[in-house]
């Protein structure tokens, strides 16, 4: 009898279901940590047992012919609403073939059209780079609703994905496709330097959070969109080496679970342990 629970147990750990959502995934971007995570931390925990789902933003420096992205037409048609504007969703899909992998692509012409990544020719960040992490955090979750796909874990990988943690856990979180699921965040040294616009609290207020852990953003700088994520979040992951002193003494005071960095020989065991744990 022992044996047979240990083993159903297994078999539950097995079958759980695992969001990625990620800044930057290779090859449809340059190599950076981020993205060979991005890559490849997906394909390693479906080679050990669970489903997964796997979600970028399609910058337009991504060649969509030489990717083979395509348009998912049941998928899009939605309109999002940011700062009082509204927006179309288009998802876009491609696959990794070696890695048996699908990845989603969140695409609006005014977010994601031009041919840099955050920051133009000359180094300076996005003014609207605010509304654009608004917008891929609401596309993701709009669009795993349209999947019907109720992940167990999500996992949110760089700054543009911060915001997720928050939604899901404010404006979703009555959610029926939402429910005993864990969100993790994983911290990188990919700080931006200007901060968000002074309007940033504002446009979250406008969507339904709660005003109160708005305060936390007041100085919408990448230490405290950072700080509200793991705020929301149920566990973090240090994802860089070395990632911000201030956020490192940050996080030694949260009551969280928190996974010390792990370097490209042992994560992916690492990390599929700590989903567990999270999950068990």
């Amino acid at each position: 009898m022992h044996l047979k629970s240990k083993w159903y147990i297994q078999a539950e750990m097995e079958s759980r279901k695992v969001l990625f959502i990620s800044q930057e995934i290779t090859p449809y971007l340059g190599e950076t940590k981020l993205s060979k995570i991005g890559r490849f931390l997906p394909q390693g925990i479906q080679e050990r047992g669970k489903e997964i789902r796997t979600f970028m933003p399609r910058y337009g420096c991504i060649n969509e012919r030489r990717n083979q992205l395509h348009e998912v037409i049941r998928l899009s048609g939605m309109n999002l609403i940011i700062d009082d504007t509204d927006h179309p969703l288009i998802i876009k899909v491609a696959s990794i073939q070696s890695a048996r992998m699908q990845v989603y692509f969140i695409d609006n012409d005014d977010y994601f059209q031009r041919k840099y990544i955050t920051s133009d020719s000359a180094g300076r960040e996005f003014e609207d780079n605010d509304e654009r992490a608004l917008f891929f955090a609401r596309g993701v979750i709009e669009t795993v609703k349209k999947l019907r796909w109720a992940p167990d874990i999500v996992h949110c990988h760089g700054w543009m994905s911060a915001l997720v943690p928050v939604y899901l856990r404010s404006i979703y979180n009555d959610d029926p496709l939402f429910h005993n699921y864990k969100i993790i965040y994983s911290i990188y040294n990919n700080d931006f330097k200007t901060p968000f616009r002074s309007t940033f609290a504002d446009k979250l207020r406008f969507d339904g959070i709660d005003g109160e852990n708005l305060k936390m953003v007041k100085k919408p700088d990448f230490i405290n969109l950072s700080k509200l994520a793991i705020k929301y979040s149920d566990g973090i992951i240090i994802g860089s080496e070395d990632i911000n002193e201030e956020l490192k003494k940050y996080i030694s005071t949260i009551n969280k679970p928190v996974l010390t960095y792990k370097d490209e020989t042992e994560y992916i065991d690492a990390y599929n342990d700590f989903y567990d744990k999270m999950l068990s």
